[in-house]
């Protein structure tokens, strides 16, 4: 018993405490104290910093970004050309890096998804193919297999007029590229964009109703294929409503060269590859550990009821599983968005070659590399905001 409890039970007034030996006031002098030490060492960096940017004659601020660049990008997904400025530059090596890891992040988790489910096959042959693919992706370093990918797969195909032709003739692999028919869109494409955006809030109306409606009857309603459904009949009854908005160009092989249709540059599709590919690995063993942490008895159970092998899976093991598999899942997604830096390695321009070639012509180390840190932050927090938020959504709720 304390001596505040022991005045309190004898009715005298409790000891005072000392000043010092406050917890709260503790925590809030130590906190002080480091807070003070963080300011001294950001502004006696930043201090330094200055005085060496002006013995150097180099002007600090953002002013540079208006300057012309003077250099040309393999690729980019809005207009820009040389005399562009390097504000647009950044903007575009930024949206090359998004669309690598918004693609990149889709398609390994959609294979990493099946290599986990694969990994608890019952074949032994599917057992042993996905344990040897996690094995050996997951041991040899990622630039290493983008390099591979890079000189050993793609540049060895031949060349443009001796491309190889795919499907028919509508696609064609040569060592510059995959050629595609590229998609040309009127006016009126806008109104599929709509179709598709009704077509999902129709599709949540129907979940919820659907789930009010198996809570009042039991009865269930197959949400899934009704939303399937409306995804693809609203688009396509307005494509065809519209006069068909949507023609494409396709490519025409010359007799020296390629002419029209959409190029994908092969430093793309190796970081593409190197990327799924490598994540895929680890998200299998993430879903295959978050598999094997639901209890056995949970199986058992939906197989006593009737429950065939797949609806055992799909509505007993796997939203169970989720509750395990997100959290590290988060950091795969994470992983995936900053190994796309390694991109340098095969010079495919993302957003960290894009701006370390800016460093490299105007000397603004400073800004430049803290453009790249905010960026990255900022798409990190973005993307595990988003995880988190989708992690309680799936948590089980205690009663």
């Amino acid at each position: 018993m304390t001596l505040v409890d022991q005045a309190a039970r004898v009715g005298q007034a409790p000891p005072k405490v000392a000043f010092l030996n406050n917890p709260k006031v503790r925590g809030i002098f130590w906190q002080a104290l480091l807070l003070v030490f963080v300011v001294f060492i950001v502004w006696g960096a930043a201090s330094n910093a200055y005085e060496n940017l002006r013995a150097q004659n180099i002007a600090s601020g953002f002013g540079f970004l208006d300057n012309q660049a003077n250099f040309a990008l393999s690729q980019s997904l809005i207009p820009y050309t040389e005399t562009n400025s390097y504000g647009r530059a950044f903007i575009v090596g930024l949206l090359n890096t998004l669309l690598v890891a918004i693609i990149g992040i889709a398609a390994a988790s959609v294979i990493g998804f099946f290599v986990g489910l694969a990994r608890l096959a019952k074949n032994v042959l599917v057992r042993q193919l996905a344990t040897w693919y996690v094995e050996f992706i997951r041991n040899v370093p990622l630039v290493l297999q983008l390099v591979f990918w890079y000189t050993a797969v793609l540049q060895p195909l031949p060349n443009p007029r001796d491309s190889i032709a795919l499907f028919g003739g509508e696609v064609f692999l040569n060592n510059r590229g995959v050629v595609m028919p590229k998609p040309i869109f009127a006016d009126a494409a806008i109104w599929l964009v709509a179709a598709f955006a009704a077509a999902l809030v129709i599709g949540f109306i129907v979940k919820r109703w659907s789930a009010q409606r198996q809570a009042a009857t039991g009865q269930t309603f197959p949400v899934g294929w009704t939303t399937l459904g409306l995804l693809i009949a609203l688009p396509t009854i307005a494509f065809y409503a519209l006069g068909q908005p949507i023609s494409f160009e396709h490519p025409q092989l010359g007799r020296f060269n390629l002419s029209g249709g959409l190029r994908i540059i092969p430093e793309f599709v190796a970081l593409l590859l190197g990327l799924v590919l490598y994540t895929a690995a680890f998200i299998g063993e993430i879903v295959r550990a978050g598999i094997q942490a639901v209890h056995r008895g949970q199986t058992e159970a939906a197989s006593a009821l009737g429950l065939r092998s797949g609806h055992t899976t799909r509505f007993v093991v796997i939203p169970q599983a989720l509750r395990v598999i997100i959290p590290p899942l988060t950091s795969q997604f994470l992983n995936l968005t900053k190994n796309s830096t390694l991109a340098v390695a095969i010079g495919y321009p993302d957003l960290f070659l894009v701006t370390n070639t800016i460093n490299n012509q105007t000397g603004q180390a400073i800004e430049t590399v803290g453009m790249i840190m905010a960026t990255y932050l900022f798409l990190s927090l973005l993307t595990s905001g988003f995880m988190n938020w989708y992690n309680q959504r799936v948590a089980l709720v205690e009663r």
